[in-house]
């Protein structure tokens, strides 16, 4: 059996970055999917295709991150487990989620094409636009499959400390992504749905490659055919850390997609504006992004192994690093908006509505270097109701009603109905300082 990547001692800084990094990178290809569909959909289709895969692919991002977040929660345990000594359990905690996921999968590839239509018309999307967004989410839904099995295969090597591996996988599959994407796209001329039957193809190559690679890994835990079935212990314990994440990333989800479906109502010029600058956004996003996943499982070992006072350093350095990054990116991100809007879109007006959402995103950058690492780190120390409550306050509370108020201006400004994002965030980390002052003080208590 192979070693698991311990966190529990020695450097913090450096082990941290050396784990971040990876997932980084994984995430910024990951990234990849969408933003090469509408990148060469922008350059070798026509505007309704860009307002489809946009409204298309911001429906299966929330419903892949609602996966990805689920997902968290084998993470967490098995990087508790590791932590407490008990990596021997490992392969009753990847076995029971296997069988957990397998179902949600069923569940997936038969509702989401049967709900296409409706998604898209709750999404508001532009009457020239409809029927390709309801060929994007439909075509997406047959492959859901293979997102969810992604998502689970990357959850269970973070869990042991290698995020290397996941790396190389989504590496493999973004090549293929794009190969799919400017043969259907730009030879056959297959639009949005092209785009799609790429994404799908690109996703089922990553989970092959990814099964073959975990079955000839060694593990750091004994695992084989007898450990997949329900163990209800296990089940539970999943359920009970990755739920709460899973329905805070879902209604945040929610959140930006009723955003974009104000921003649909406003026309087709500001739907595929938003479009764009979304998919810049994740990209902007990934590096906070990425420290919150490196977060959880760094501080998930060391809670198991009872060094809070490790957990909360790992936390200081993380932010430190992610804040002096996000300066670079509010700069980038603010003044050359345009640039980067340029990328994904060929049409000067969607490029000039995109840069001016991008500019309150831009303000979000210096906000989000301190709320995703403190999402990181309660969802290492198993706070994750907590995550789940602060999520859904900022979106509902916040995001919803000021991104509604300002599109009722006259004239409506991109930048303004953009700034409910930050307006979120700002509330989002006063509600996380609260917590982490509580944290600290009842971990005080219980070390008297």
């Amino acid at each position: 059996m192979q070693k698991a990547n311990n966190f529990t001692s020695g450097r913090i800084l450096s082990p941290l970055i050396g784990f971040m990094l990876p997932v980084f990178f994984a995430m910024f290809l990951q990234s990849m999917y969408g933003a090469v569909d509408l990148l060469i959909v922008g350059q070798f289709a026509r505007s309704l295709d860009v307002s489809a895969v946009s409204t298309g692919s911001q429906v299966m991002m929330t419903l892949t991150n609602l996966v990805s977040s689920f997902a968290m929660g084998t993470t967490i345990l098995l990087g508790q487990r590791i932590g407490e000594g008990r990596s021997r359990e490992g392969g009753g905690v990847v076995g029971s989620s296997i069988c957990l996921f397998g179902v949600i999968a069923g569940v997936f590839t038969i509702l989401i094409p049967l709900l296409a239509e409706r998604m898209s018309s709750v999404m508001n999307a532009p009457e020239e636009a409809f029927a390709s967004t309801v060929s994007y989410i439909r075509i997406c839904g047959f492959g859901s499959v293979f997102i969810i099995a992604y998502n689970l295969i990357g959850s269970i090597f973070r869990g042991i400390g290698d995020s290397r591996t996941p790396l190389m996988t989504v590496a493999i599959a973004c090549v293929s992504n794009i190969a799919g994407d400017l043969l259907l796209v730009a030879v056959f001329h297959m639009g949005t749905a092209g785009a799609a039957i790429a994404t799908v193809l690109a996703q089922g190559m990553s989970v092959i490659i990814s099964l073959k690679v975990l079955n000839r890994k060694e593990l750091p835990f004994h695992f084989d055919r007898s450990d997949v079935h329900f163990q209800q212990d296990v089940i539970r314990k999943v359920v009970w850390l990755g739920l709460p994440i899973a329905l805070q990333d879902l209604l945040v989800g929610i959140s930006f997609l009723v955003l974009q479906a104000i921003v649909n109502g406003l026309g087709l010029i500001p739907s595929a504006g938003i479009g764009v600058a979304e998919r810049v956004c994740g990209f902007i996003m990934l590096i906070p992004a990425a420290f919150m996943q490196a977060m959880a499982a760094f501080v998930a070992q060391n809670i198991g192994a009872g060094k809070y006072d490790r957990a909360r350093k790992a936390l200081i350095y993380a932010i430190s690093v992610s804040a002096m990054l996000a300066v670079v990116m509010f700069a980038v991100t603010f003044w050359r908006g345009d640039l980067l809007a340029g990328i994904f879109s060929n049409d000067a007006h969607v490029i000039t509505a995109s840069a001016d959402y991008l500019k309150a995103y831009a303000i979000d950058c210096l906000l989000t270097c301190f709320l995703f690492c403190f999402i990181g780190f309660f969802n290492g120390i198993g706070m994750t109701r907590f995550v789940m409550i602060q999520g859904i306050v900022g979106a509902f509370l916040v995001r919803i009603p000021v991104a509604f108020l300002m599109s009722r201006e006259i004239p409506v400004s991109m930048f303004h109905i953009g700034l409910a994002t930050p307006c979120s965030t700002i509330v989002q980390v006063c509600l996380c300082l609260i917590c982490f002052v509580y944290a600290n003080r009842k971990h005080r208590m219980i070390s008297e």
